[in-house]
């Protein structure tokens, strides 16, 4: 059986909030996001139970993973090809809006990969002085290696989307001139590799599925976007999510695959897939009733509110959680034993309390969820280069772990990555910028 592995989690969709005129977007989708990133982090919050044992020594468990329900629930709470799906859709519409105005590769591109990498930077610094400090304090190093390792699991995301982003120009001309081919190459690619996987038993050779799932889910977002989904009866879309759900029973029960969804995200494997087509035949079942809630006043306003800090809320919340979990264990009566009646219904509370630290720290790092705007596009071979440092140390967080030495390459990889792509020197800009900047 594959080795567990608690990486569920599911960011805002990073692609611009603020490119398309409000009257033009698909709430629905931005409802959605909110929604997935809200999940996340009460899975994660029901994940991190932290107690003592009899003794007195610091324990930490899964409560969640212990219920005999859990493997079924995963079906339906691994949301993570969902958010793929809903950023394909944004990402296809950003790319035309962009090629509208006039834009080009470089530029779209350099958007996006410092949608990603800025955020992070603040992370990575912030784990290098915690791990740092832990270290020169003398705390138990497997204690500490522990919580850094939960903590510094949603890094991964990032990785995953920047590759994804950085392809979206080729991948979007591929979809509009060869879109069913497409699907099929990217399809037969997620299954080689699979088999691959399984029949010679190395796990490292999934990670190449990062390529082939990630981009198929995302091309999944491209067909919502023209209308497939649209133009199918509600009876389509039900049969789709049956067969789906079918053959996800048959890759379970008869294939190499594990019943934890979780379980099957990093490597990324073929029931992601499934699980994506279903859970956007879904959203789109669902869609009169969201577009309905989202044209309240009210819901607007807590997507907003959510929205323009989502990054912040997935990169951030489980440090939060972790945090405020050894903050209780110094309170009397705060923090009930793990799985307990008690403790179940104190993550309400915990919950609440966590979202509301996440806001307040918004406002202390959420300006790094803003694009920077100064100095012209680069070309884009250092757009890719950018990239390629923004994916390097978030990638090998999934297979190496964060520890000290990652967290501080991860802070100088993404600090090279903003500097090339906000701050490049006006001689080495694009033509198109220096004619707009003289205009």
């Amino acid at each position: 059986m594959p080795k567990r592995s608690r990486d569920s989690t599911i960011p805002r969709d990073t692609t611009a909030v603020s490119s398309l005129d409000l009257s033009k977007r698909d709430l629905t989708l931005d409802l959605a996001r909110v929604f997935c990133v809200l999940l996340v982090v009460v899975i994660h919050l029901l994940f991190i139970g932290v107690g003592r044992d009899a003794e007195g020594a610091l324990v930490i468990s899964r409560p969640l993973e212990e219920q005999s329900w859990f493997d079924a629930a995963t079906w339906v709470g691994q949301i993570m090809p969902l958010f793929f799906v809903v950023g394909g859709f944004a990402s296809i519409t950003a790319w035309r809006s962009n090629v509208r105005r006039g834009g080009t590769a470089a530029d779209y591109v350099k958007t996006r990969v410092l949608r990603l990498a800025q955020p992070a930077f603040p992370l990575f610094l912030f784990y290098v002085v915690v791990i740092s400090g832990a270290t020169l304090l003398a705390i138990a190093p497997e204690l500490v290696a522990t919580v850094v390792v939960g903590a510094g699991a949603p890094l991964w995301f990032i990785a995953a989307y920047t590759l994804c982003q950085t392809l979206i120009p080729v991948m979007v001309r591929l979809h509009e001139r060869f879109a069913r081919r497409t699907v099929g190459v990217l399809l037969l690619g997620v299954v080689l590799v699979d088999a691959a996987r399984y029949v010679f038993d190395v796990k490292q050779l999934g990670y190449l599925n990062m390529v082939f799932v990630w981009l198929l889910v995302q091309q999944v977002g491209f067909w919502y976007a023209d209308g497939w989904f649209a133009r199918r009866a509600w009876w389509q879309l039900v049969a789709i999510i049956g067969a789906c759900y079918g053959g996800l029973w048959l890759l379970t029960a008869v294939g190499p695959y594990n019943t934890d969804m979780l379980d099957m995200l990093n490597p990324p494997t073929l029931p992601l897939v499934l699980l994506g087509l279903a859970q956007a035949c879904a959203l789109r079942l669902l869609r009169p009733a969201l577009a309905k809630l989202m044209s309240t006043h009210a819901a607007r306003a807590v997507v907003f509110l959510v929205g323009t800090r989502l990054m912040t809320i997935y990169l951030w919340h489980l440090p939060v959680i972790i945090i405020l979990a050894g903050l209780a264990l110094l309170i009397p009566g705060a923090s009930p034993e793990p799985a307990s009646p008690a403790w179940w219904w104190s993550r309400i509370l915990v919950y609440l309390l966590v979202l509301g630290v996440l806001f307040a720290l918004s406002l202390l790092v959420g300006r790094w969820e803003q694009p920077i705007e100064a100095g012209p596009t680069p070309p884009i071979w250092v757009d890719v280069v950018a990239a390629a440092l923004t994916f390097a140390p978030t990638f090998l967080v999934i297979e190496y772990f964060l520890g000290l030495g990652l967290a501080i390459a991860g802070a100088a990889c993404l600090g090279v990555a903003i500097l090339l792509l906000g701050r490049w020197p006006q001689r080495w800009g694009s033509t198109r910028d220096v004619r707009a900047e003289h205009a």
